[in-house]
């Protein structure tokens, strides 16, 4: 950016140089004229799509999790898990993998104002380097690098079914070669579920309707440093530390009836009280060596992350309005994760070929009790055959190495290979029930790009990956939920294999095609069964050979001098699971699915020279996902407009959420006892007014580190 500066200034100044000697009687002062180059909204690469957000209108009054909610190919299931082109996502947060998944990432993410964020990089052709078995999110945070102190402060109100708030300061200092950044948030979320479940099962065609209501109040303060001090021109040491916290508390009411061949035959009222404590610390210490004449690039990372997790509930349910019956749950959990991790790359020869390689060593120490009581004679008398500890176990060692090279300036190619072994164990402490396991895994991956011109690109993608279960997948307990059914984990869940081909064509730089094709033979899903008149919610690895075929359309445009920006993303996949459904017995399930999503994102920057602007995004999901078939699209949409002050470095916006639909979502899942139906509202809906108030220099810039992995095969970023 300095270089194109100045080269500006440079030809400016010859050609006044030459207008002053052919006029000499002319002479005037003219000002300095900078020209500033606006990177597009989205960028569309060869192994990723780039979110450009900083300085965007749509981050006014948005948390990280919404804007994430609105990046092109994402979208996010019910239960929070977040997918890209239709593959599972891992998420990375300034290149380091992220500890929390599921609802976690999502608490968490809300801490973070999106008002810190740079770009969310979404990489759906990952190299060897990361840690993942699908696609990668990458979200990165702006780096501020002018001298001085400066900061922002921001409040934010929105008005739902309840009203929420979050605050949010941020500080950085930067002085010579030291740059310290201290940020923290503190957010008071009111939300509202309501849900509708049938339940029915074949073998006495029985069927459970349940209706329930569940209010929940988070209390979320969350802070973080990140501190880093430049040793000289090629060494670079530092800290960052991150907290979160919440204070949680929810009441829940359901409704259930049981039906035996359409006739009544009994009821349950239920109420939930809970409330909980999460805290999580994280800290990450690394050494960075960057030779940029000769592009080494070596970096250390050790890490040490804790997390723990307390919660009380006390379920009350009452069966035909008489009979009562009390249970109360605890669990204060405590989980352990250390690392070590080390990358190095450099170019190979004088033809640009490159050479990244590094390793990974991780450790997990889990230690999760669970406590159950039954309500007899007015107390709460501890039931010891359902009480106990599960404890989980980890060590994961990885290696990878990836080879970049280009052949006569055109055919650009990336071949990358990555080990994994992993060594577990899990353990129930009472009955000694116990399970261990260990098993290695090649990976390798495989990007060729080929340019027949300045308009015309083909890429073609291959990838071979695992998906573990999570720890807490394991768990074996039996938890009762809010609505009256039960949840546990399973011990013997087994890891899914996945094949992954791509090619992605691009038109004019602005055009870009990619058709997929992924397939697999086994896989874990949702999956219930019947015991003691319980209905169970579990994790089931079932197999079956299951193809999923994959069309996308991605277009970015300006339009009125640059003003209005536009994004288009459409995208169309065929998944043949007839082999999947014959297999397990899913009954009345379709042998084949067809999946539609489709978003656009648009920004209209400084309306009527008022320094007003305005940003919408509106999106269209399919919500069919493994042995789950949804019953309707999901519409989601949101639009806002933000008014800058940029003498006193203010603005203030107000964002619509979703106010002409609210989403939720409606499904089916299946299973060879029965079909299990969910509905539910989601409380993410209303109406957000926001203020920002920043001091100091706010210029920010990119991580100055290569990225040698390679967004078009080998070259630079």
């Amino acid at each position: 950016m300095k270089n194109f500066t100045a080269a500006v200034m440079f030809c400016g100044g010859f050609s006044f140089a030459q207008e002053a000697n052919a006029d000499s009687a002319k002479t005037e002062n003219i000002k300095e004229v900078v020209l500033i180059a606006r990177k597009p909204t989205i960028e569309s690469k060869a192994d990723r799509t780039v979110f450009n957000v900083a300085n965007s209108a749509i981050l006014t009054g948005n948390t990280t999790w919404d804007v994430l909610r609105m990046t092109p190919l994402v979208n996010i299931d019910n239960n929070d898990n977040v997918q890209a082109e239709g593959s599972s996502v891992t998420v990375y947060i300034n290149d380091r993998k992220s500890v929390f998944t599921g609802k976690e990432l999502k608490e968490y993410l809300k801490t973070i104002v999106a008002d810190n964020l740079l770009k969310i990089e979404v990489i759906t052709s990952p190299s060897a380097k990361y840690e993942t078995s699908g696609a990668v999110i990458n979200i990165v945070l702006k780096k501020n690098d002018n001298e001085g102190l400066k900061g922002s402060v921001s409040m934010n109100n929105s008005q739902s079914y309840k009203n929420s708030q979050s605050s949010s300061l941020n500080l950085n200092y930067h002085s010579k070669r030291f740059t310290q950044s201290l940020s923290g948030s503190f957010g008071n979320n009111n939300n509202v579920m309501k849900s509708y479940n049938e339940n029915l099962i074949y073998a006495d065609n029985s069927l459970t309707k349940i209706t329930s209501e569940n209010n929940s109040n988070w209390k979320s303060p969350s802070a973080s440093s990140s501190t880093e001090f430049e040793l000289d021109d090629k060494n670079n040491v530092g800290m960052v530390v991150e907290y979160y916290g919440s204070n949680n508390s929810a009441v829940s009411d359901a409704r259930g009836d049981y039906f035996l061949n359409d006739i009544l035959q009994k009821y349950y009222t239920k109420t939930v009280d809970s409330d909980g404590k999460n805290s999580f610390v994280g800290s990450n210490i690394f050494y960075k060596y960057y030779d940029k004449e000769k592009n080494r690039i070596l970096d250390l990372n050790a890490g040490i992350n804790y997390d723990s997790n307390h919660n009380n509930s006390i379920h009350s349910t009452v069966w035909d309005a008489s009979a009562f019956e009390g249970i109360r749950t605890m669990a204060d959990n405590k989980n352990r994760e250390y690392y070590l991790k080390v990358d190095y790359s450099q170019p190979i020869g004088k033809d640009g070929n490159q050479l990244e390689f590094g390793g990974k060593m991780n450790f997990r120490n889990n230690v999760m009790p669970f406590y159950y009581f039954n309500y007899q004679n007015n107390t709460w008398a501890l039931d010891g055959s359902r009480s106990n500890t599960f404890r989980y176990d980890e060590n994961l060692n990885s290696l990878y190495a990836n080879f970049s090279r280009t052949f006569f300036k055109k055919l650009e190619t990336r071949i990358g290979l990555r080990y994994e072994y992993i060594n577990f164990k899990v353990k129930q402490e009472v009955g000694t029930v116990e399970k261990r396991d260990s098993y290695g895994t090649l990976m390798p991956d495989l990007l060729v790009k080929y340019s027949f011109n300045d308009n015309y690109n083909l890429t073609a993608t291959y990838k071979h990956s695992l998906w573990r279960p999570w720890y807490t997948e394991f768990n074996p307990f039996l938890m009762p939920t809010e609505n009256g059914t039960y949840r546990r984990g399973n011990m013997d869940l087994q890891p899914n294999p996945n094949d992954r081909f791509g090619l992605k064509l691009g038109l004019y730089k602005k055009y870009f095609i990619s058709a997929n094709f992924s397939t697999t033979n086994q896989d874990y899903w949702t999956s219930y069964i019947i015991e003691d008149d319980k209905t169970i919610m579990m994790p089931t690895t079932y197999y079956g050979r299951i193809n999923n075929y994959s069309l996308y359309a991605n277009t970015n445009q300006n339009f009125l001098k640059n003003k209005l920006n536009i994004n288009l993303n459409l995208g169309v996949s065929y998944v043949d699971n007839s082999d999947f459904k014959q297999r397990n017995n899913f009954v009345g399930m379709k042998d084949n699915i067809i999946n539609f999503s489709g978003s656009t994102n648009f920004s209209y920057t400084n309306l009527f020279n008022k320094n007003i602007n305005l940003n919408g995004w509106f999106g269209l999901h399919s919500q069919n996902w493994g042995n789950s078939v949804g019953n309707k699209m999901n519409f989601f949409h949101s639009f806002g407009a933000t008014k800058l002050f940029p003498e006193r470095q203010m603005e203030a916006g107000i964002r619509f959420n979703n106010i002409f639909q609210r989403p939720g979502n409606d499904y089916i899942t299946y299973s060879p006892i029965g079909t299990f139906r969910n509905v539910n509202q989601w409380d993410w809906y209303g109406v957000n007014l926001s203020f920002v108030k920043r001091f100091g220099n706010q210029k920010v810039k990119e991580s100055t580190k290569r990225n040698v992995e390679k967004e078009s095969g080998g070259g630079k970023n």
